[in-house]
């Protein structure tokens, strides 16, 4: 019997989570937020703030349960898996015919659940940029209170930081190597000034990075800003579920369609649809929902609702590759990936919350400028106490590929691309993804940045204080000519998985969004994730798009004020209006 009684609990127990997926799928919200990825998160935190507020977030991807999410270190083992939509260009003419692996968070908390962890915020003049191509609202100035809400910084107490903040940023504190501090050492040697804050005051200079981690653990967007307010009322979350598309009546956003499974559903709402599915999604969606360049749409049997010929254009990425060498001691992180020491750091995590596992691959950072941009930023050097081997053996995305005896690699880092692809359907079926072209390194100058920087990191890899613990340099690195440097990189860059820009915000005819990220000639629809940026900012792209999410949030609800303040008022005018009708029949009648 007891066991017939368990049987019993958990047929209702499964009965009860389907009725409250059906009561999901037929419920009417305010807002429905498609993509629970950095932005998404943020939004589907703050929107639901407000008790009134129905919300709806639905999310590709699973709940971000795989343990190699939380473990900073598990960075390296969720390439290629469950998580991870798995994405490649198309072959790139200028990269020697290769296909470049795109990496994207398919989970929740998006790529911040899967990503390397750091926090830059990028260029004061990436921001000022933005505005001054006509989006109001978005200079540098204007958009720092909203980095600054999102913040609890554990180490940096200044006019641009914050405590108190859902997001807890800070420098690694239990576990370091020694390379990380040499590298700074050896940028110093080579010209370029320490720099303790590069989200601060100025961004040029080498120190080490500022990571989104928290007590030895990821602090994705999920575990920031959705996991503390998760068992609200008014939100509801729904994964493993597909947007085929937005439902527009009369250029108004009306609602989704979603499928779950072999299921489509119709889910409605009643004042706003936010696409937060990132730079290669979110302009998928748009177009499968009918906006879009008219000819590419007809060509997959479509309907044009609404012609924005910029949807899936101005796609831009940063591109890095590894220059590098062994080190005499044992002590960077290589040594880590034997199976022995996997299981001793492993232990050391699960107890004491320490060890190599606690950080993940980068320690510093320098931004530097070349002579194409002499007052301006336009490369970074990512440093990884890592040896990525010699002659390309090394497979970036495979740690089963890399040497298991230590080394350091410095990245040369391409921060403000020229060159401009584009994104297309492969099909009219959300299930295919679409296609993929940043035509990488077409512009000359972007590949003389490359160079410049490479020669630069060249320079600090020969210096005294990387002389004295670097036993082997690899090539190029010896005896190195341009022709070699450009042969390297050609066939080892990557992309540093940072794609934006494909539904820009600006006020040209190839925008997307206006400045208030509301989609062109379609009522309550916006777009708020990092595919809105008209350009790529100098640095990491995780911060700015949780800023973006944080700024979108508040847009939405200033939007939201108005329009009720306006109808209050419009109600007012109708009530005094009714007012003085009876007053002035009541005079009538005594008159009579």
């Amino acid at each position: 019997m007891p066991f017939v009684f368990q049987k019993n609990c958990v047929k209702k127990k499964l009965c009860f989570k389907k009725r409250l997926k059906l009561t999901a799928m037929q419920e009417k919200y305010d807002y429905i937020i498609i993509g629970a990825g950095s932005a998404g998160c943020v939004l589907a935190n703050r929107l639901s703030e407000d008790p009134n507020n129905k919300v709806l977030l639905v999310e590709a991807g699973g709940p971000d349960k795989n343990r190699y999410i939380h473990i900073p270190a598990g960075c390296a083992k969720l390439h290629k898996t469950e998580v991870d939509w798995g994405f490649e260009t198309e072959p790139q003419e200028h990269i020697l015919n290769r296909k470049l692996y795109l990496p994207r968070g398919k989970t929740l908390g998006g790529c911040s659940s899967t990503n390397y962890m750091a926090y830059v915020r990028g260029n004061k003049e990436d921001y000022n940029d933005w505005a001054a191509l006509g989006n109001e609202g978005w200079t540098y100035e204007e958009v720092l209170p909203y980095f600054k809400k999102s913040e609890h910084n554990e180490d940096i107490k200044n006019d641009y930081h914050e405590q108190g903040g859902p997001l807890n940023v800070g420098f690694s504190k239990t576990f370091n190597t020694p390379y990380g501090q040499i590298f700074i050492d050896a940028c110093k040697e080579a010209g370029f000034k320490e720099n303790k804050d590069y989200n601060g005051a100025e961004q040029a200079g080498a120190g080490f990075f500022q990571n989104t981690i928290k007590k030895g653990k990821r602090d994705s967007a999920a575990v920031a800003f959705l996991n503390p307010v998760k068992n609200r009322k008014n939100l509801t979350i729904l994964t493993h579920t597909l947007t085929k598309k937005v439902i527009i009546e009369n250029e108004v956003a009306v609602g989704i369609e979603i499928l779950k499974g072999s299921n489509s559903e119709v889910i409605r709402c009643n004042q706003e649809v936010i696409i937060s599915a990132g730079s290669f999604n979110s302009p998928q969606i748009l177009m499968l929902s009918g906006i879009g360049d008219k000819a590419e749409l007809q060509e997959h049997g479509i309907d044009c609702i609404k012609e924005l010929p910029g949807v899936g254009k101005n796609l831009q990425d940063h591109l890095m590759y590894f220059l590098g060498g062994s080190t005499k001691k044992q002590d960077a992180q290589n040594h880590h990936l034997t199976i022995p020491n996997q299981v001793l750091d492993l232990a050391n995590y699960m107890l004491r919350k320490k060890g190599a596992l606690t950080m993940g691959p980068l320690e510093s950072v320098a931004f530097g400028s070349t002579e194409l941009s002499p007052n301006r930023v336009d490369y970074q050097f990512h440093f990884a106490a890592l040896n990525m081997g010699e002659n390309s053996e090394s497979d970036l995305y495979d740690i089963n590929t890399l040497p298991t005896t230590d080394g350091v690699s410095v990245l040369p880092t391409l921060l403000r691309p020229k060159s401009r692809g584009y994104v297309k359907l492969r099909s009219n079926k959300v299930q295919d993804k679409v296609i993929i072209q940043p035509n990488f390194l077409e512009a000359e100058e972007d590949r003389k940045v490359l160079l410049e920087a490479g020669k630069k990191a060249i320079e600090i890899l020969k210096t005294k204080a990387f002389s004295e613990v670097i036993d082997k340099h690899y090539q190029p690195i010896t005896n190195y000519s341009d022709e070699a440097l450009t042969q390297h990189f050609l066939e080892n860059i990557e992309t540093v998985f940072h794609p934006v820009g494909t539904c820009k915000m600006g006020q040209d005819d190839m925008a997307v969004v206006d400045e208030r990220l509301r989609v062109k000639g379609i009522a309550n629809l916006r777009v708020i994730d990092a595919s809105i940026m008209p350009q790529i900012v100098s640095g990491n792209t995780n911060a700015p798009t949780i800023m973006i999410g944080e700024k979108g949030a508040a847009m939405i609800l200033q939007d939201a004020q108005s329009t009720t303040t306006k109808e209050e008022a419009t109600a007012d005018l109708l009530t005094d209006l009714n007012t003085l009708r009876l007053t002035n029949k009541e005079k009538m009648n005594r008159e009579d």
